[in-house]
């Protein structure tokens, strides 16, 4: 006999004795149950069929895409977040989402139907600044040729410069910088020219104007101090030392008035500088001034001392207030060999007769700057047939400079000239054998021995009587120091 489950009963006449309220009831209280097909359907998943007459007591679970409202939630929050993965390049901590997102998050509520103002709270980012194009002045260059080398016309540079005539643009030299800034319409926004590390000048456009404003820094100021001994000559026992060239002819400007660098320096002569050293950024920058010195020449020490008055004149002065620029310099070089002496009985070099030499030979390389002396005017450049190229200075009303076989004159008849200010440089020209400058010195009028002439020239100028207490107070420390200095080196010496 076929068996039918409970609720599937056919309704045969065999069947006519069965109660039929008892049968409702019983169906009643029965789950109900669809009917078993050959087929299946392609949209469910596969599951083993219940046995014949066996009631499954569970519904299976509803699969996700038959909950259209948690799926959706679902899937937005996914793209969400690979949609922020792979928006571009984010700050390493990126704003967290605002309140709305994760409450709509929590409620399973589709991101797609929030407001967009509320998924992510917009991040204002600043458009990037114009970059500068800089230019390097070049020897021959003009601003209109950078102007046009960087793309701009001579409009542009009319409108930079007008208003600005006193500006740094009115001269330009090779190895200055020059940059430009400029819109995305190729529109000049901004220049700037740095005229060196210290100084920088910046031209910003204000409608059809630009306003100049200068950007000045300051460096550092390191104190140094170096000792050093004559072997041969001041330039090798300074460069040894590490001094610049330019220090070093500071050094024998500063005691230029009491030695000639040429002749009185003898080897184990000691010196020690006290000074400043300009840093930038951590690095050398440049020489700082020189605040002390001493010299020892010969057992004999000079001091020099760095003082400001109170006019606000700076100059060198000695431990007693004496100035140690003196009314001439003792030589016109500094660092040469002196190949004749003054000596009224020598022969000729080239006239091969006996004439007197009535001034000093300095023999030094063809090029080499010479000095005037002392200030004073050009009574005399030109040019003789003995003499070469020349020039005659005269000082006050008592002392004459003259100056022979130079290469190149830097002055003209007339002109006011300083002491140590480049009157020329050392040639051969006029009866001359090879490079050297021929120096004079006349005290009214008659030849003296530049050797020895400053014995009777004026004293030089002291601080006044009001001045020396402050400038003694002033000088105390570098006193002291100049003094340990001196004392290590005789230890050093001794061991």
């Amino acid at each position: 006999m076929r068996e039918y489950p409970i609720n599937q009963l056919p309704w045969g006449r065999e069947h006519c004795h069965i109660d039929p309220t008892r049968l409702l009831s019983e169906r009643q209280s029965q789950p109900y149950i669809m009917p078993t097909t050959p087929t299946r359907r392609r949209d469910t998943m596969p599951r083993k069929a219940a046995p014949r007459g066996a009631t499954p007591l569970t519904s299976p679970a509803r699969p996700m895409h038959h909950r259209p409202v948690i799926w959706v939630a679902t899937v937005g929050s996914l793209l969400l977040v690979m949609g922020l993965s792979l928006s571009g390049p984010q700050d390493s901590n990126p704003p967290p989402p605002s309140e709305a997102t994760l409450a709509a998050l929590e409620e399973n509520v589709p991101v797609a139907a929030m407001d967009p103002e509320q998924v992510l709270d917009p991040v204002e980012t600043a458009p990037p600044a114009p970059l500068w194009d800089d230019f390097t002045v070049r020897d021959g260059d003009s601003l209109s040729l950078i102007f046009n080398r960087a793309g701009f016309t001579d409009t542009d540079l009319f409108r930079v410069a007008n208003g600005n005539d006193d500006r740094s643009l009115k001269r330009i030299y090779p190895g200055e910088t020059i940059g430009f800034q400029s819109n995305a319409e190729g529109e000049l926004l901004a220049l700037r020219h740095q005229q060196s590390p210290l100084l920088t000048t910046t031209y910003v456009r204000d409608n059809d104007l630009f306003i100049a404003t200068d950007q000045r820094r300051e460096p550092d100021r390191i104190a140094r101090d170096v000792s050093m001994t004559i072997d041969s000559s001041l330039f090798i026992a300074g460069t040894d030392a590490g001094l610049s060239d330019a220090m070093i002819m500071e050094l024998a400007g500063i005691f230029g008035g009491v030695i000639d660098f040429v002749l009185d320096p003898r080897a184990g002569d000691t010196i020690h500088v006290l000074y400043e050293e300009l840093m930038l950024d951590g690095a050398r920058f440049d020489d700082g001034p020189i605040l002390a010195a001493s010299f020892t020449n010969r057992g004999e020490t000079f001091e020099a001392y760095r003082y400001t008055d109170s006019e606000g004149d700076t100059s060198y002065y000695n431990e007693l207030g004496v100035s140690m620029r003196k009314a001439f310099l003792l030589a016109p070089l500094d660092f040469t060999r002196v190949s004749s002496n003054f000596n009224p009985n020598r022969l000729h070099p080239i006239y091969k007769t006996q004439r007197p030499h009535r001034g000093t030979d300095y023999a030094a390389p063809r090029g080499t700057p010479v000095y005037a002396t002392g200030d004073g005017r050009v009574i005399e450049a030109g040019y003789t047939r003995p003499n070469g190229n020349y020039v005659f200075i005269q000082h006050g009303e008592q002392f004459e400079t003259h100056y022979l076989h130079l290469h190149r004159l830097k002055v003209k008849k007339g002109a006011r000239v300083k002491q140590g200010e480049v009157i020329g440089t050392v040639g051969s020209t006029g009866a001359a054998t090879g490079p050297h400058l021929h120096y004079e010195f006349l005290v009214n009028g008659v030849h003296r021995n530049p050797r020895t002439v400053h014995k009777i020239l004026p004293k030089a100028r002291s601080l006044p009587e009001e001045e020396l207490p402050r400038y003694l107070a002033s000088i105390r420390q570098p006193t002291q120091q100049l003094a340990s200095l001196r004392n290590a080196k005789q230890l050093a010496l001794a061991e």
